[in-house]
Protein backbone atom coordinates (compact mmCIF):
# COMPACT_ATOMS: atom_id res chain seq x y z
CA UNK A 1 0.00 0.00 0.00
CA UNK A 2 2.90 2.38 0.40
CA UNK A 3 3.84 4.22 -2.74
CA UNK A 4 7.43 4.72 -3.87
CA UNK A 5 6.91 8.46 -4.17
CA UNK A 6 8.35 10.49 -1.28
CA UNK A 7 6.78 8.51 1.57
CA UNK A 8 3.27 9.20 0.29
CA UNK A 9 0.72 6.48 0.93
CA UNK A 10 -2.08 5.77 -1.54
CA UNK A 11 -5.18 4.04 -0.20
CA UNK A 12 -7.93 2.40 -2.23
CA UNK A 13 -11.47 2.79 -0.93
CA UNK A 14 -14.51 0.82 -2.07
CA UNK A 15 -17.92 2.42 -2.75
CA UNK A 16 -16.61 5.86 -3.71
CA UNK A 17 -18.67 6.41 -6.83
CA UNK A 18 -19.57 10.08 -7.08
CA UNK A 19 -18.35 13.59 -6.21
CA UNK A 20 -20.38 13.49 -2.96
CA UNK A 21 -18.42 10.39 -1.94
CA UNK A 22 -15.16 12.26 -2.53
CA UNK A 23 -16.43 15.15 -0.38
CA UNK A 24 -17.56 12.77 2.35
CA UNK A 25 -14.14 11.11 2.51
CA UNK A 26 -12.36 14.50 2.50
CA UNK A 27 -14.55 15.67 5.40
CA UNK A 28 -13.92 12.42 7.29
CA UNK A 29 -10.14 12.72 6.85
CA UNK A 30 -10.20 16.32 8.06
CA UNK A 31 -12.41 15.41 11.04
CA UNK A 32 -10.10 12.63 12.26
CA UNK A 33 -6.94 14.62 11.51
CA UNK A 34 -5.40 12.59 8.69
CA UNK A 35 -3.47 14.70 6.20
CA UNK A 36 -4.03 14.11 2.51
CA UNK A 37 -2.97 15.74 -0.72
CA UNK A 38 -5.70 14.43 -3.01
CA UNK A 39 -8.94 12.43 -2.97
CA UNK A 40 -10.57 11.04 -6.10
CA UNK A 41 -13.01 8.23 -6.87
CA UNK A 42 -11.69 5.17 -5.07
CA UNK A 43 -8.32 6.61 -4.00
CA UNK A 44 -6.76 8.84 -1.36
CA UNK A 45 -3.20 10.19 -1.41
CA UNK A 46 -2.05 10.63 2.18
CA UNK A 47 0.71 13.04 3.13
CA UNK A 48 2.47 10.41 5.24
CA UNK A 49 2.10 6.71 6.00
CA UNK A 50 -0.34 5.92 8.80
CA UNK A 51 0.48 4.06 11.99
CA UNK A 52 -1.46 0.85 12.57
CA UNK A 53 -3.68 2.67 15.09
CA UNK A 54 -4.40 5.51 12.63
CA UNK A 55 -5.21 2.90 9.99
CA UNK A 56 -7.67 1.15 12.34
CA UNK A 57 -9.31 4.48 13.18
CA UNK A 58 -9.60 5.40 9.51
CA UNK A 59 -10.99 1.98 8.60
CA UNK A 60 -13.63 2.14 11.35
CA UNK A 61 -14.67 5.68 10.39
CA UNK A 62 -14.91 4.78 6.69
CA UNK A 63 -17.07 1.76 7.46
CA UNK A 64 -19.44 3.92 9.55
CA UNK A 65 -20.27 5.95 6.44
CA UNK A 66 -20.44 2.99 4.04
CA UNK A 67 -16.92 2.82 2.61
CA UNK A 68 -14.44 -0.04 2.80
CA UNK A 69 -10.67 0.22 2.82
CA UNK A 70 -9.29 -2.19 0.21
CA UNK A 71 -6.16 -4.10 1.02
CA UNK A 72 -5.42 -6.67 -1.67
CA UNK A 73 -4.21 -5.78 -5.15
CA UNK A 74 -7.01 -7.82 -6.71
CA UNK A 75 -9.66 -6.00 -4.65
CA UNK A 76 -8.17 -2.71 -5.78
CA UNK A 77 -8.25 -3.80 -9.43
CA UNK A 78 -11.89 -4.89 -9.23
CA UNK A 79 -12.88 -1.65 -7.54
CA UNK A 80 -10.96 0.30 -10.19
CA UNK A 81 -12.92 -1.51 -12.92
CA UNK A 82 -16.21 -0.69 -11.18
CA UNK A 83 -15.25 2.95 -10.66
CA UNK A 84 -14.18 3.33 -14.30
CA UNK A 85 -17.48 1.92 -15.55
CA UNK A 86 -19.57 3.91 -13.08
CA UNK A 87 -17.75 7.04 -14.21
CA UNK A 88 -18.51 6.22 -17.86
CA UNK A 89 -22.21 5.67 -17.13
CA UNK A 90 -22.44 8.67 -14.82
CA UNK A 91 -20.91 10.89 -17.53
CA UNK A 92 -23.56 9.54 -19.94
CA UNK A 93 -21.62 10.31 -23.09
CA UNK A 94 -20.82 6.83 -24.32
CA UNK A 95 -20.29 6.62 -28.08
CA UNK A 96 -21.91 3.77 -30.02
CA UNK A 97 -18.38 2.66 -30.92
CA UNK A 98 -17.53 2.22 -27.20
CA UNK A 99 -15.36 -0.83 -26.49
CA UNK A 100 -14.99 -2.17 -22.96
CA UNK A 101 -11.57 -3.75 -23.62
CA UNK A 102 -10.21 -0.52 -25.14
CA UNK A 103 -11.75 1.74 -22.48
CA UNK A 104 -10.63 -0.32 -19.48
CA UNK A 105 -7.25 -1.09 -21.03
CA UNK A 106 -6.55 2.62 -21.49
CA UNK A 107 -8.18 3.73 -18.23
CA UNK A 108 -6.43 1.17 -16.04
CA UNK A 109 -3.36 0.28 -18.10
CA UNK A 110 -4.12 -3.39 -17.48
CA UNK A 111 -4.70 -6.38 -19.75
CA UNK A 112 -8.44 -6.73 -20.35
CA UNK A 113 -8.38 -10.54 -20.43
CA UNK A 114 -6.77 -10.60 -17.00
CA UNK A 115 -9.24 -8.03 -15.62
CA UNK A 116 -12.19 -9.90 -17.11
CA UNK A 117 -11.11 -13.22 -15.60
CA UNK A 118 -10.39 -11.65 -12.20
CA UNK A 119 -13.68 -9.71 -12.19
CA UNK A 120 -15.93 -12.63 -13.13
CA UNK A 121 -14.10 -15.01 -10.80
CA UNK A 122 -14.49 -12.66 -7.85
CA UNK A 123 -17.81 -10.95 -8.56
CA UNK A 124 -19.66 -13.87 -10.14
CA UNK A 125 -20.69 -11.75 -13.13
CA UNK A 126 -18.87 -10.70 -16.28
CA UNK A 127 -17.69 -7.14 -16.78
CA UNK A 128 -20.06 -6.87 -19.74
CA UNK A 129 -23.13 -7.88 -17.68
CA UNK A 130 -22.06 -5.56 -14.87
CA UNK A 131 -21.81 -2.68 -17.36
CA UNK A 132 -25.28 -3.48 -18.73
CA UNK A 133 -26.70 -3.45 -15.19
CA UNK A 134 -25.13 -0.04 -14.58
CA UNK A 135 -26.63 1.34 -17.79
CA UNK A 136 -30.07 -0.09 -16.97
CA UNK A 137 -29.96 1.56 -13.52
CA UNK A 138 -29.08 4.87 -15.18
CA UNK A 139 -32.05 4.48 -17.54
CA UNK A 140 -34.29 3.72 -14.54
CA UNK A 141 -33.07 6.95 -12.92
CA UNK A 142 -33.84 8.97 -16.04
CA UNK A 143 -37.25 7.36 -16.47
CA UNK A 144 -38.11 7.94 -12.80
CA UNK A 145 -37.44 11.66 -13.08
CA UNK A 146 -38.50 12.15 -16.69
CA UNK A 147 -35.05 13.50 -17.51
CA UNK A 148 -34.62 11.79 -20.89
CA UNK A 149 -36.71 9.93 -23.40
CA UNK A 150 -35.79 6.35 -24.15
CA UNK A 151 -34.38 7.50 -27.47
CA UNK A 152 -32.13 10.06 -25.73
CA UNK A 153 -31.08 7.46 -23.14
CA UNK A 154 -30.23 5.04 -25.92
CA UNK A 155 -28.01 7.63 -27.58
CA UNK A 156 -26.33 8.82 -24.36
CA UNK A 157 -25.46 5.29 -23.26
CA UNK A 158 -24.07 4.15 -26.61
CA UNK A 159 -26.81 1.77 -27.70
CA UNK A 160 -27.18 1.06 -31.39
CA UNK A 161 -30.97 1.44 -31.13
CA UNK A 162 -33.85 1.99 -28.73
CA UNK A 163 -34.86 -1.63 -29.35
CA UNK A 164 -31.45 -2.86 -28.17
CA UNK A 165 -31.74 -0.80 -24.98
CA UNK A 166 -35.34 -1.98 -24.42
CA UNK A 167 -34.31 -5.62 -24.85
CA UNK A 168 -31.47 -5.30 -22.32
CA UNK A 169 -33.73 -3.38 -19.94
CA UNK A 170 -36.33 -6.15 -20.07
CA UNK A 171 -33.71 -8.88 -19.66
CA UNK A 172 -32.31 -7.19 -16.51
CA UNK A 173 -35.56 -5.98 -14.91
CA UNK A 174 -38.16 -8.40 -16.28
CA UNK A 175 -40.24 -5.53 -17.66
CA UNK A 176 -40.18 -3.10 -20.54
CA UNK A 177 -39.10 0.51 -20.01
CA UNK A 178 -42.68 1.70 -20.62
CA UNK A 179 -44.02 -0.73 -17.99
CA UNK A 180 -41.35 0.53 -15.57
CA UNK A 181 -42.31 4.14 -16.29
CA UNK A 182 -45.96 3.36 -15.32
CA UNK A 183 -45.05 1.93 -11.89
CA UNK A 184 -46.18 4.05 -8.94
CA UNK A 185 -43.09 3.05 -6.97
CA UNK A 186 -40.08 2.62 -9.21
CA UNK A 187 -37.49 0.26 -7.66
CA UNK A 188 -33.90 1.37 -8.16
CA UNK A 189 -30.43 0.55 -6.91
CA UNK A 190 -27.52 2.87 -6.36
CA UNK A 191 -24.75 2.36 -8.90
CA UNK A 192 -22.38 1.44 -6.08
CA UNK A 193 -24.65 -1.40 -4.90
CA UNK A 194 -24.64 -3.30 -8.20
Amino acid sequence: MTSCFVHMQILSIKHMVCPRCVSAVEELLLRIGIGFSKVELGRVWLLKPLSSQEMKTLEANLEEVGFVLLKSKDSKRIEAVKNALIEAVHGADIPSSFSLPSYLGAYLAENYSYLSHLFSGTEGITIEKYFIQLKVEKVKEWLSYGEHTLSEASYLLGYSSVQHLSAQFKKVTGMTPSAYRKLAVKPRKGLDSI
